[in-house]
């Protein structure tokens, strides 16, 4: 049987039995393999799809699509159709249906599958080979040649050997780097057949993969000689943080099945043979997108640590004639993250100060004035630090507590332990002097003026029942600005039924209720109610006569 009669080739696009009126047809290809060979191809690239699409594979006529079985011989990996091998019967039109959002495409592929030629043949004949390559070698100049395995990542691709007319490759011009023969010096005697050969490995199986590429020789350069344009890297800078993973693509658009040579290089040492030790930097397999007259190249370079060495080194990314670098720096300092974390530690610690202060404010004040006192006598006019001011019921429902708290315990704690000096009504006025002239000669040499409250049954009306000269002393108080201090003797549930002068002291001053703490033992200046009421009193004048040491 000759050769013709083996070729099965559909050119013509079929409809798809699903969806055929929705789908339209944007690609019809050609591809070409040997029988028994390892084969693949895409039907999707960036350009064509966004990230979102859904692709699935069918065979003419369209039953069923292609089954995902990595297992399978034929079977789909994402925009890939994979022949692990490819056989006779493969032959036809293959059907790759586009799912991208809202709109559906398709792309067709006419698949030959050819005999698989031995080193038998001719020379014309391999020459003319429809699944081989024809690629270009300029006379005196060092070149190279690439050998398209183009396959998705799962299958694994090494061992690239190279043969002319059947016969290994050897030699000092030529150098194996990846799937690319370097010739350096191009001579007329490399025109000839050749053939690039590769053990591929896909779950756990191992094949054998070759192609075939036809090589002419030129001295003038062409539409196939055209400088490759590198648009990406631009010789810029890149931020990477220091021990991260980073990847950088030489993005180069050139002619189709060119010969130039696209790598990344450090200073003029490939980068592979750099970080032959390391392995930190290793350059990528090369990929590529064919458009009708051009092609879209892009080789990888990735860091698997960036280390400080890294920065403000070029690595330079080579195509034919064209060449850009672009150069690592570490992150600037992100300023808005440093002021907001400088807003948030002031905000933070003005919190906390705020929190302590509200917490410990009466402990500190007190520090404050025991450390910091002053000697001397202050110069106001005042005789007392305090006037206390209390009712006085009937001798029937006399208020034990409240004379315990006037008579013995403000006594005690303020002028024996703290040495304040207290005027109390009813101890230290003379014999004989009126009630009137002595609370309105004494009310002015003090202070402070003391107010114990009492609660029901004795009420409020206690107040009511007092001298007009002590209830004049709350409207004094409003009108000179006096401060006052509110102790209860017990907790007072509402002053609804008090003066509007003792309502607006409460609203102002505040209170502080008593803590019966002299019925037990003598009280202590150090409690926390006595520090309350030496808080609201004035700082010392001078030190007490003989701390008390609780």
């Amino acid at each position: 049987m000759g050769a013709a009669s083996l070729l099965l080739c559909v050119s013509v696009a079929l409809p798809l039995l699903l969806g055929a009126d929705e789908c339209h047809v944007i690609r019809v290809l050609t591809e070409a393999s040997s029988a028994k060979q390892p084969f693949a191809f895409s039907c999707t690239s960036p350009l064509l799809t966004s990230g979102k699409a859904r692709v699935a594979w069918y065979r003419h006529p369209r039953k069923g699509p292609v089954p995902t079985d990595s297992q399978a011989r034929i079977h789909q990996e994402q925009s890939w159709l994979v022949f692990l091998p490819v056989a006779w019967r493969d032959s036809g039109t293959y059907q790759c249906v586009i799912n991208d959002t809202d709109m559906c495409r398709q792309v067709h592929v006419n698949l030959t599958v050819f005999e698989n030629y031995g080193c038998g043949m001719s020379r014309n004949s391999q020459m003319n080979f429809p699944d081989g390559h024809e690629q270009i070698l300029h006379v005196g100049k060092d070149d190279s040649l690439t050998c398209h395995l183009n396959f998705p990542k799962s299958c694994v691709l090494d061992s690239v050997k190279w043969y002319k007319n059947c016969k290994e490759i050897k030699g000092e011009r030529f150098t194996y780097w990846g799937i690319k023969l370097l010739v350096n010096n191009v001579s007329e005697e490399d025109r000839g057949s050749y053939a690039c050969e590769a053990s591929l490995t896909h779950a756990g199986r191992q094949f054998t993969v070759s192609r075939r590429i036809a090589v002419n020789v030129t001295e003038n350069v062409g539409r196939e000689g055209r400088i490759p344009e590198i648009t990406y890297p631009i010789n810029n800078t890149i931020e990477a943080q220091l021990g991260s993973t980073l990847t950088v693509n030489c993005t180069i658009t050139d002619s189709r099945d060119n010969t130039n040579l696209r790598s990344w290089r450090v200073g003029s040492t490939w980068v592979d043979v750099y970080y032959q030790e390391s392995k930190r930097v290793q350059e990528g397999n090369e990929t590529h997108v064919a458009f009708k007259e051009h092609a879209v190249y892009t080789v990888g370079i990735t860091f698997l640590e960036v280390k400080t060495e890294d920065y403000g080194h070029p690595f330079t990314c080579h195509a034919g004639a064209s060449a850009a670098y672009f150069m690592l720096t570490p992150p600037a300092p992100d300023w808005r993250a440093y002021l907001i974390g400088g807003l948030l530690a002031i905000t933070g610690a003005a919190a906390l100060v705020l929190c302590v202060s509200s917490r410990f404010r009466i402990d500190i004040v007190l520090w404050y004035r025991s450390a910091f006192h002053s000697a001397g006598t202050i110069a106001d006019g005042k005789l007392y630090d305090a006037y206390v001011l209390y009712p006085k019921p009937p001798r029937d429902c006399r208020s034990s507590d409240v004379d315990t708290l006037v008579l013995r315990a403000l006594p005690e704690v303020l002028e024996r332990q703290c040495g304040y000096k207290l005027f109390i009504l009813g101890r230290d006025e003379f014999p004989g002097q009126a009630v009137a002239t002595v609370i309105d000669e004494n009310i002015k040499l003090c202070r402070r003026l003391i107010i114990i409250l009492v609660p029901e049954p004795l009420g409020f009306d206690l107040l009511k029942n007092m001298s007009e000269e002590q209830i004049a002393i709350y409207n004094t108080l409003i009108q000179d600005g006096m401060k006052a201090i509110l102790i209860e003797v017990e907790k007072v549930e509402s002053y609804a039924s008090m003066p509007e002068s003792i309502q607006y002291l409460r609203q102002k001053h505040g209170s502080v209720q008593w803590s019966r703490d002299f019925t037990a033992q003598s009280p202590c200046a150090k409690a926390r109610f006595w520090k309350k009421v030496r808080y609201l009193m004035p700082p010392k004048r001078f030190p007490p006569p003989s701390p008390a040491s609780c």
